[in-house]
């Protein structure tokens, strides 16, 4: 499924606890893993003092990534590892690129604390622009479970969703795991009466024939079973975290927009508050760049 797994980490306790799941995929599917720690040269005090200092985050680095790759070794898990100077989040980015990466897993929160949300973060940003499909986890890691026996992808239909649907059902299919569709319909802008009520069969049998489309795609690739469901309430977030609760979901996989225009930024969608609340694994999936310049 992925070959090429690469594991950026700040040897804090979430990244820890992520590298788990990490091993458990590559264990699990013969993967290479990359261990990554980034020197963050770009701080002010690091500016001012250059010299010592970064001699001493590059040291801390090498004794983060060698401890990570230790652990893989002990299980087996083929583990390379590479201490880089510069921005975080670019500097993963090119790593990824250059090393034709299959899978970025990175935890939500790092040294920063617990107490941060993931707003303008790393994570955050690797999500928003990385090319390769980016895993997200909460550094608790008590609803972590591998292998996935039960994975969601969310659907509107969208290209980014249907990105996102491939990706689920290349996973389910590997981890022999049933696969979820849900389409939740926004009722915000619906009233109350007679034409509202129109809107909503409208909008239901849309849904529907969405969830149909996906569900023979799913099956013509092989994976079993497959459901369908159509939810409809105020918040299309809240349906998915109900969902998720609900039927013991283990992976969510979900689509975000390419770079170029308006909808480049992921900040205030449903993806987003999903990487920040959600309490299992999360799979994004960025629509490819010259498929969003193609739709303009």
């Amino acid at each position: 499924m992925y070959t090429q797994i690469l594991f950026p980490t700040d040897g804090s306790e979430g990244a820890s606890v992520a590298f788990d799941h990490v091993l458990d995929i590559a264990a699990a599917h013969d993967s290479t893993v990359h261990v990554l720690n980034v020197a963050d040269t770009t701080r002010d005090s690091v500016v001012r003092m250059r010299g010592d200092v970064v001699d001493v985050l590059e040291r801390e680095g090498d004794r983060i990534v060698g401890d990570a790759v230790d652990r893989a070794r002990e299980r087996n898990v083929n583990a390379v590892s590479e201490v880089r100077q510069g921005t975080p989040y670019s500097t993963i980015i090119d790593y990824a690129d250059s090393r034709a990466i299959d899978l970025v897993v990175m935890p939500t929160h790092g040294r920063r604390g617990l107490e941060r949300f993931l707003l303008g973060s790393t994570t955050e940003r690797v999500v928003r622009r990385a090319d390769v499909p980016v895993l997200t986890l909460t550094p608790d890691g008590e609803s972590v479970t591998y292998p996935y026996r039960d994975v969601l992808v969310p659907t509107d239909g969208s290209d980014c969703a249907r990105e996102a649907l491939t990706v689920g059902v290349e996973i389910a299919d590997a981890e022999d795991a049933a696969l979820h569709l849900l389409s939740v319909i926004t009722t915000t802008s619906l009233g109350v009466d007679v034409r509202s009520d129109i809107q909503l069969t409208t909008l239901e049998e849309s849904a529907r024939t969405i969830l149909e489309g996906a569900a023979s795609f799913a099956g013509d690739a092989g994976v079993d079973p497959v459901s369908e469901t159509i939810e409809a309430g105020p918040s299309i977030h809240d349906a998915i975290c109900a969902y998720i609760d609900g039927h013991d979901i283990d992976l969510v996989v979900v689509g975000t927009h390419g770079r170029t225009g308006f909808d480049r930024y992921l900040l205030g969608s449903v993806t987003e508050q999903l990487v920040r609340t959600s309490p299992i694994p999360v799979l994004t999936v960025r629509e490819s760049q010259s498929e969003a310049e193609d739709r303009r």
